[in-house]
């Protein structure tokens, strides 16, 4: 008897764009990036509230591309990282987690409209519609979530999906396997976030308020200049969130969150932009090297990922600064569609359960 085949949408919204791409198992049928106007998404409050644009766009690109929402068996959404602490693996979307997502978030992150993008897809077609591989997956050890404050103690939130994704493919192109490796993981996309996956379980992180830059977080600043900031009568809870996540790093700099341009600008004797540009590669060598501290410098490999990691120029100035702690294995781009067809299809099939999630 054949195995009834399973088509499945996969959502994965960043900053200003989503992401889309529809499988049948294990074939990709086409893929496609949605970019939005920074300019027009300025105008929501909130990342929930950029719901109805991103649905109603993604369904236009579907039609586009004569695939019938009837096909569909199940959605996966990149799961939100305004979620509390949750598992790795997979999670059904249910009103509870909408309702979190919506009304009680643990942080104004893109990723939390895949589970929301996910949740009304299903609900309007009647299918499941699933999480992977969170943004709020947490494994870090006990003293890893030590801050320095015990009212602020440290969360895992990071580009759990691809970091993960991608270090098997390294292990797996070393004939290894992730349990038995030390891998460092940077993810650079619109937010920059870095892992040391040890064994397996991912022990400790940099968030993208805890390190580098990027192009449009400001990533770490020193504290007691953003109290000051933010007591000085300029901005109120919203604005002052706005500033150091969506007008930080590229574009506070330059005034662009484009890697591209900022290369273009280079190209053409920009100091200013090179400087600009060198500085996070800067800054996100310092995350690699924090990392390798917490695994006592015994790294197998260092891998860099995400759409900016397709610079050579990012890469080459990182690869310069970090090769000595180990070999630097440059993986661009994200393989989170695929990872997230690739989870929801195991639990499809039977092969995996879906977690119920708790209220945090």
């Amino acid at each position: 008897m054949t195995e009834r085949s399973h088509t499945i949408l996969a959502v994965n919204p960043g900053s200003t764009t989503t992401k889309i791409a529809v499988f049948t198992d294990e074939e990709e049928l086409f893929r496609a990036t949605i970019e939005h106007d920074v300019r027009e998404l300025g105008r929501f409050r909130t990342i929930a509230e950029q719901l109805p644009l991103r649905k109603r766009n993604i369904e236009q690109r579907l039609e586009e591309m004569d695939m019938p929402l009837s096909a569909l068996d199940a959605v996966a959404g990149r799961g939100g990282g305004g979620l509390p602490p949750v598992r790795k693996g997979a999670y059904r979307v249910d009103e509870r987690m909408v309702d979190q997502l919506v009304h009680r978030n643990f942080s104004e992150h893109a990723s939390n409209l895949g589970a929301l993008i996910a949740h009304a897809f299903g609900a309007e077609l009647g299918v499941p519609a699933y999480i992977y591989d969170c943004v709020a997956v947490d494994e870090l050890t006990d003293i890893a979530r030590l801050s320095g404050l015990p009212e602020l103690d440290r969360v895992a939130r990071c580009h759990v999906l691809n970091m993960r994704a991608v270090a098997l493919e390294v292990a797996a192109r070393r004939n290894a396997r992730l349990e038995d490796m030390n891998v460092v993981v940077t993810h650079m996309g619109g937010g920059v976030t870095s892992s040391v996956i040890s064994r397996g379980d991912l022990v400790d992180i940099v968030a993208d308020d805890e390190g580098s830059y990027s192009p449009e977080r400001a990533g770490r600043v020193q504290c007691r200049k953003l109290i000051d900031m933010c007591f000085s009568g300029k901005y109120d809870r919203f604005s002052a969130t706005r500033r150091v996540k969506g007008e930080g790093g590229f574009m506070a700099y330059l005034g662009t969150a484009s890697a591209l341009e900022v290369e273009r600008r280079i190209a053409a004797g920009d100091e200013r932009a090179r400087l600009v540009y060198e500085g996070m590669a800067y800054q996100v060598s310092k995350d690699i090297g924090e990392l390798a501290t917490v695994v006592k410098g015994e790294v197998d490999a260092i891998i860099l990922t995400g759409a900016v990691a397709h610079s050579a120029m990012m890469t080459g100035w990182i690869a310069e600064r970090v090769s000595f702690i180990a070999p630097v294995e440059i993986v661009p781009g994200e393989n989170e569609l695929k990872a997230l067809a690739r989870g929801a299809l195991r639990v499809l099939r039977g092969e995996e359960q879906a977690h119920e999630f708790t209220e945090g």
